[in-house]
Order: C-alpha cells, then sequence, then structure tokens
C-alpha cells in the first residue's frame, strides 16, 4: 500500500503513544542504555560493548541480581547468547568466570588494572555473567532473611526470573541462541535452570527463550557417585594412605542423608594429616601462599556429610585476593553501575553466610539430564584432570550410570599439535576431559578450553588431529 502524508503522520503518532504506554519518552535514556559501560578503570582499550547493571527478580523482597554482558568481540549481532554461571553455593561468577576464566579481561596483581585474555570466549559468543542468588557478589536482598532462606529451588527461579526480564531490557537477544554454562556447584544451577527454562517453554504462549543446551565443568551430578568418585580420585592419585581409602569405604555411607562421627573423623584425617599443603582444586600445581581474605576461608557448606562439605566450596587462587582488591574501589562499582544501593558488606569472591545457610540441595542431577536429552538439548560435560574437588573419575562415575549408548567411543583430541584430553560422544550428551586442567578449566588451560568452547557451540565432536 502507498504511504500518503496523512498515513505517515497518523503512523507517526501511534508510535509516539505506543512509547507512551510503555513509559519510554522519545530520546529518553533507556535501562539498557544506563546500563552501557564506558570503561572500566584501567582497561584496556576495546571495540566490543559492555553493560552490567542489575535485575530485579522478586518486587516484594526486593531482591536484585547483577549482571555483566561482554558482546562478542566480532559480529556480536550474529553471534549466540551464553549464560555463565560459578558455584560455591555462593561464589561469584564475575570474581571466577569473569575474571579468571572465560571473560575478557584479567587482573593484575595488585588489583590497578586489566589486562587482555587471549583466549577469551567472547571470541566466540555474548557472554552474561550472573551474580546469583542475592547476596552474592553485589546482587542483593532488601529482606534479609533471605540470606538464610536460599538453596537449589529459590535460586533456579530468581535466575529464571532474571531472564525473563533481562530479554525485555535487551529483546535483540530474545530469538537468539542460548546456551548455560558454568562449573562446580553450577552443575546444580546450570541443569535445574536449564530445567526450568524448558518447562517455561513448554508452557508459554508467548516469546520463549531460545534454549539450545548447556556445557559445565568439574560439575556437581549426583552425591553418591560423586563421593565414591572422588575418594576414589584421592587413593588413585596418592593422596591418601591405602588405610585411609579402606575406612573411607568402611565407615562412609554415601546414600544417607547424614554421615556419622566415624566418617566424618576418617575424611578430616585424611585432609588435615595426608593432603597436605597443596591446592586441592589443582594437585600439581604451586598453591597459593599469599595470606587470604575472609571469603578464602570458605571451605565448608551445609551438605549431608564431611566429604561433601569439603567438595562443593569454590575455587580459592591468590588472583581471588585481587579480585576483592579491584571490585572494592569506588571507582569500579562506579563504572560497573553496582552497588548503588550502597550493600552494607564488602564485596567478596564468595559468601560465607550463603554457603553456611543453604538449605536444600537436590542429590542428583541425572533425571534433568535425562529428559534434557530426550529434548534434544545439547548437554557437554567437561573435567579438569588434575582437580581432586570434584575430579574426574567423580563425573564419569556419574555418567557411566546415566546408561547411555555410545555413538563416538573414547578417543584423545588435540590442540595445538598435542592432546588436549580425552572425550566420548553420546546421543546428546559429549564428555570431554582437558588435560593439565584443574577445578577452573579456563584458567589453567585457557587455549584447550577455547577449543572445546568453539566445538560445543558448532556442535561438533573434538578435533582428532
Amino acid at each position: 500500500m502507498k504511504c500518503t502524508m496523512g498515513s505517515r503522520w497518523t503512523a507517526s503518532v501511534a508510535f509516539a503513544v505506543l512509547f507512551a504506554v510503555a513509559g519510554i519518552a522519545v530520546g529518553a535514556k533507556t535501562e539498557k542504555d544506563a546500563d552501557l559501560i564506558t570503561a572500566l578503570p584501567g582497561q584496556p582499550p576495546v571495540k566490543f560493548k559492555q553493560y552490567s547493571g542489575y535485575v530485579t527478580v522478586n518486587e516484594k523482597h526486593g531482591r536484585a541480581l547483577f549482571y555483566w554482558l561482554t558482546e562478542a568481540a566480532h559480529s556480536p549481532e550474529e553471534k549466540p547468547l551464553v549464560l555463565w554461571l560459578n558455584g560455591g553455593p555462593g561464589c561469584s561468577s564475575v570474581a571466577y568466570g569473569a575474571s579468571e576464566e572465560v571473560g575478557p579481561f584479567r587482573i593484575n596483581k595488585t588489583g590497578s588494572s586489566l589486562y587482555l585474555n587471549k583466549h577469551a570466549w567472547n571470541k566466540a559468543a555474548n557472554l552474561l555473567f550472573l551474580e546469583s542468588p542475592a547476596g552474592v557478589g553485589y546482587s542483593y536482598t532488601n529482606t534479609t532473611s533471605d540470606l538464610k532462606t536460599f538453596g537449589d529451588k529459590k535460586t533456579a527461579e530468581d535466575a529464571l526470573n532474571f531472564l525473563k526480564n533481562w530479554f525485555l531490557r535487551f529483546p535483540e537477544y530474545q530469538n537468539r541462541d542460548f546456551y548455560l554454562s558454568g562449573e562446580s556447584y553450577a552443575g546444580h544451577y546450570v541443569p535445574q535452570l536449564a530445567k526450568k527454562i524448558f518447562d517455561y517453554n513448554k508452557a508459554a504462549s508467548r516469546p520463549v527463550i531460545n534454549l539450545k543446551g548447556f556445557i559445565v565443568g568439574n560439575a556437581v551430578t549426583d552425591n553418591y557417585y560423586d563421593s565414591i568418585g572422588t575418594v576414589t580420585y584421592w587413593w588413585t592419585h596418592s593422596i591418601i594412605s591405602d588405610k585411609t581409602y579402606h575406612d573411607i569405604l568402611k565407615y562412609c555411607n554415601f546414600s544417607a542423608e547424614t554421615s556419622s562421627s566415624s566418617c566424618d573423623d576418617t575424611v578430616n584425617y585424611a585432609m588435615q594429616e595426608e593432603f597436605g599443603s597443596i591446592d586441592q582444586y589443582s594437585i600439581y600445581t604451586p598453591s597459593c601462599t599469599t595470606p587470604a581474605n575472609k571469603s578464602a576461608t570458605v571451605k565448608t557448606t551445609r551438605f549431608r556429610n564431611s566429604l561433601l562439605r569439603h567438595r562443593v566450596a569454590g575455587y580459592d587462587p591468590c588472583s581471588e585476593n585481587y579480585a576483592e582488591t579491584y571490585y572494592n574501589r569506588p571507582d569500579v562499582q562506579k563504572a560497573l553501575h553496582a552497588n548503588v544501593t550502597r550493600i552494607p558488606y564488602a564485596w567478596t569472591a564468595c559468601s560465607d553466610e550463603l554457603i553456611r545457610n543453604w538449605k536444600d540441595s537436590d542429590d542428583t542431577m541425572i533425571p534433568i539430564y535425562k529428559e534434557l536429552m530426550a529434548a534434544g538439548l545439547r548437554l557437554w560435560i567437561f573435567s579438569g584432570d588434575t582437580d581432586s574437588v570434584v575430579p574426574v573419575t567423580a563425573t564419569r562415575f556419574s555418567i557411566s550410570h546415566m546408561n547411555l549408548k555410545t555413538k563416538t567411543p573414547w578417543y584423545p583430541w588435540y590442540s595445538s599439535g598435542q592432546v588436549g584430553g580425552w572425550t566420548e560422544v553420546y546421543k546428546n550428551l559429549t564428555f570431554v576431559t582437558v588435560r593439565g586442567a584443574g577445578h577452573e578449566v579456563p584458567m589453567f588451560q585457557p587455549r584447550r578450553a577455547f577449543v572445546m568452547f568453539k566445538s560445543f557451540l558448532e556442535g561438533k565432536e573434538m578435533p582428532k588431529s
């Protein structure tokens, strides 16, 4: 139909009314505009855009989650969106994922400036880091009792609410291919959020979240099989004695809801007397000798036995200290649009209070894996093979009890002419080990982790040569 002057005027009025109804004045600054980061203190120049700020997930309680989006370095409009979650429970995706692992920047030792990560995952995708649940990092709640009632269920619900509201702020990502990623206790967060999104999409009569799959590393998966696999790793890697190994198997009932004092005593003896001063998250690299910050003492959480309590806590390298210095700087917080409500505590990499008071934790993720695999989602699990906290043996025991049919048998994969690790492919599930990597795989083996990430996004098997 040919447009006349009158119809153009009518259309203009209609659009003006539409914006007014939406509460957006023509030329006014939108929430997205307000979240744009011009530059972070000490940041090297980059061409990609960054956004950060708060998204309310519960109006009644005043819960708001902090996010940081780093768009893809090249052609962001053509790249998928990937959400990264760290675990703990109660540890920050800004501290770990963004600043030590897959984000575009690393923090120098004095916490005064940033430098580029050569193998940042935003070379292949738009990265969205989320500090979750409220009480982690800059994320907050106006209802203090919330901090004592968080668990798996509420965390997943808030994360889904975050995504629904975030996509309203960034509608250009609404139909983009979307993936979840994370590590450690995000072995719970990621599948549980994927399940929430899957159910939300099934019930929706509106635009849905275009979830394609997830990738998660050194992931807490199944309490029983993870526990058996962890003790096996300790013994086969000469960390504990034959006697202690057999005593743990004798005294610890990994299928029980609570542990016995004999089990606790034996595990504590192993960790205090036999482990030595090693970095349990990377057993072959030097441990940090710098005095740790308060959050570095976060090594326990309220789970059903002593073994689990030590196994799920967040990683604690010296670089955590640099993050705590940098993200507590007022100029950094201003640039990030963070701490706008003046949280009455310092930013920390992990929240002691959340870990101590964690309420519900599912025993196993295996049923969720099976449901999502049957639905055709792309699922990958990777494992750094020098981590004794959530070790490769734990993951292999859990996968072996999913009773999957092998599609491509076990083989070595390559990066830069060297074996990068090993892999086995099943229908809708791929398992990848990363050789020489600890708990934070992209920190210890950034090039190999990036090769893996690109293969995941492209839906390809790991390179055979």
